[in-house]
């Protein structure tokens, strides 16, 4: 296996000061819903900025601006910026912050916006003026915000706030846990899924977009290798309503295109908004294992070209419904629950048969470390599809699957969540490229990456776990199974011992609290 490089930031980042100080100022609100208090004042301040920057350029009158109306609406559409009434300019609401009405009127601020500004309809917070949200945390919150970017040129501050929002995002996601991982996909995930689809031109689509982090990626990807933001389009639908406001704010402050981002109640197996959509590249992660996806009254879809999928479980379901939105060229980077690569219960097993030998579909498996997900323990893999695996883009590849055991990558930042590095990422997207380009050096290496003959799918039934075609690495080719149990039985029973003293520290110090 390739030798990984781990790298540690050592120097506290400016997110990091931020969060900490935003969360000293959340005292007894739950974290999924000062998340919008937050992440909807850093959006204020990110349009605000963007407006104010607009307003001195047409007050001036120069150039192209000659002869303009600062306060005339279709200036700022026309150059794609949100217009931001009085009441609503950062200016106004930081000369107030120290009031006790500033939650109404932050509230007002957002109903102002989002009346000037159609495309805002029905996203923006109005949670500012509640009870459990004191005026004096409010303004402390607005003068932190107010401290982001300062002192740097406007075309920065604009990025600046959009890797705050990013980056607060993921905290939020930590702190809820469970519940967070229901909007965000960690980030070194999505990273992955990029680095390896490579989305430079073309229409991006997810049909499960949570808070628009793939898009947000994609659009940073074709940034960092010099490629042109017009040359991709975004397509996406989320199912949850609070998850959608967060995509559209999270993609405006981006300056991304969200038209085509779209909500409603029933998902996308029921109410596919994207229906005529062909992408180029898909990249999602669905919800594992899902049984409430309503499979009893799509039993005969169109979607289901290579067998319905059951009714207990949606996971043959959104792999479907994937290749079903491909452009003819296009591909898919998915993740999904470990269990569907072997899988046969409920005719899952026969599915994946076809896609493998009728559709020529899957491209490569990633099997991906324990412990990357919030909200679910349940071990996870990566599938790449490919409508077409003998394009002129890439050497042809019909006959072999390309599998990547990544499994001992990543590391750990706390006893429960790991992340893959840049080193990590560069290795498992490297290796991929090196196998389908035409140019690429690819070789297999024990223990890691194997690119595998349909014949030898076939021979194991069609199961897809990268552990059984990479087999073990040379060093560990002479495994020693009863030094690894002793060394697992040390590492249970010290684990077991931190958590006594653990619970022991808890009860002395419930003893010494007065009742």
């Amino acid at each position: 296996m390739p030798k990984i490089k781990k790298t540690v930031e050592k120097q506290e980042s400016l997110e990091k000061q931020l969060w900490s100080a935003a969360d000293k100022l959340r005292k007894n609100i739950d974290a999924a819903e000062y998340k919008h208090v937050v992440l909807g004042l850093i959006f204020l301040k990110y349009i605000s900025d963007s407006f104010e920057d607009l307003f001195v350029k047409l007050e001036e009158g120069k150039g192209e601006f000659d002869a303009a109306d600062p306060e005339d609406r279709d200036e700022y559409s026309a150059q794609n910026v949100f217009f931001v009434p009085k009441p609503a300019r950062w200016s106004f609401l930081q000369a107030h912050a120290k009031k006790p009405e500033i939650g109404t009127l932050v509230d007002e601020a957002m109903d102002a916006i989002e009346r000037d500004n159609p495309s805002l309809k029905g996203v923006l917070p109005k949670v500012y003026a509640r009870q459990n949200l004191d005026p004096a945390s409010l303004g402390g919150l607005i003068d932190l915000v107010a401290n982001i970017a300062l002192g740097d040129a406007k075309s920065r501050s604009a990025d600046v706030l959009g890797h705050v929002f990013e980056y607060f995002l993921g905290e939020f996601a930590l702190a809820e846990g469970k519940k967070g991982g229901q909007f965000y996909t960690p980030r070194c995930i999505v990273e992955l899924l990029v680095a390896m689809l490579e989305p430079y031109k073309g229409r991006v689509m997810d049909p499960c977009c949570g808070s628009g982090g793939m898009f947000v990626q994609s659009e940073k990807f074709v940034k960092e290798h010099q490629g042109k933001i017009k040359d991709i389009s975004i397509y996406g639908q989320e199912s949850n309503q609070t998850t959608w406001r967060l995509a559209k704010m999270n993609l405006a402050i981006r300056g991304i295109d969200s038209s085509q981002v779209k909500w409603n109640s029933e998902g996308s197996f029921l109410n596919d908004a994207l229906k005529d959509a062909r992408a180029d590249y898909i990249l999602a992660n669905p919800p594992f294992n899902d049984s409430d996806w309503s499979g009893d009254q799509l039993k005969n879809d169109a979607r289901w070209q290579y067998g319905t999928p059951p009714t207990g479980n949606a996971n043959f379901a959104w792999l479907q419904h994937f290749a079903f939105h491909l452009a003819p060229s296009g591909q898919a980077g998915i993740v999904l629950a470990k269990g569907a690569l072997t899988s046969k219960s409920s005719g899952e097993g026969e599915i994946r048969r076809r896609m493998i030998e009728e559709g020529n579909l899957i491209d490569c498996i990633v099997n991906l470390p324990a412990k990357l997900f919030l909200n679910t323990q349940i071990p996870a893999a990566l599938w790449f599809l490919a409508l077409r695996r003998d394009n002129g883009n890439y050497r042809k590849r019909s006959g072999e699957i390309l599998f990547i055991d990544a499994r001992n990558l990543g590391t750990l930042i706390n006893r429960r969540t790991r992340v893959l590095t840049a080193d990590d990422i560069t290795a498992v997207s490297d290796t991929y490229h090196n196998w389908r380009n035409p140019d690429g050096k690819y070789e297999d290496v024990k223990g890691f990456c194997a690119s595998v003959s349909l014949e030898r799918v076939k021979e194991l039934d069609f199961v897809l776990t990268p552990g059984r075609y990479v087999g073990l690495p040379d060093e560990e080719d002479d495994f020693d199974f009863a030094e690894r149990f002793v060394a697992l039985q040390k590492e249970f029973m010290e684990q077991l011992e931190e958590e006594k003293r653990l619970n022991a520290a808890i009860l002395e110090s419930l003893g010494k609290v007065k009742l």
